[in-house]
């Protein structure tokens, strides 16, 4: 998929998270060149639902996934 593609369905992912109460979810973006993980990254930076993030642990996917915390309700 492309990024613009990638950022509607992300913003989608995050809105449902939020509404099923979900604390945080992990964003699979793949490694690659990193264009996905930079677009995620982005939308990811100052989003309303979300607290924070950070790239993912060796267990949960590594660089290939960006793990968000996600506002509570």
């Amino acid at each position: 998929m492309d990024a613009e593609e990638a950022l509607f369905r992300l913003d989608l992912y995050l809105n449902e998270a939020f509404i099923a109460g979900l604390p945080r979810v992990r964003v699979v973006h793949g490694k690659g060149m990193g264009t996905l993980r930079h677009v995620a990254r982005e939308l990811l930076t100052g989003h309303p639902l979300v607290r924070s993030f950070r790239p993912g642990e060796p267990a949960e996917g590594g660089a290939g996934v960006t793990v968000a915390e996600m506002e509570s309700r």
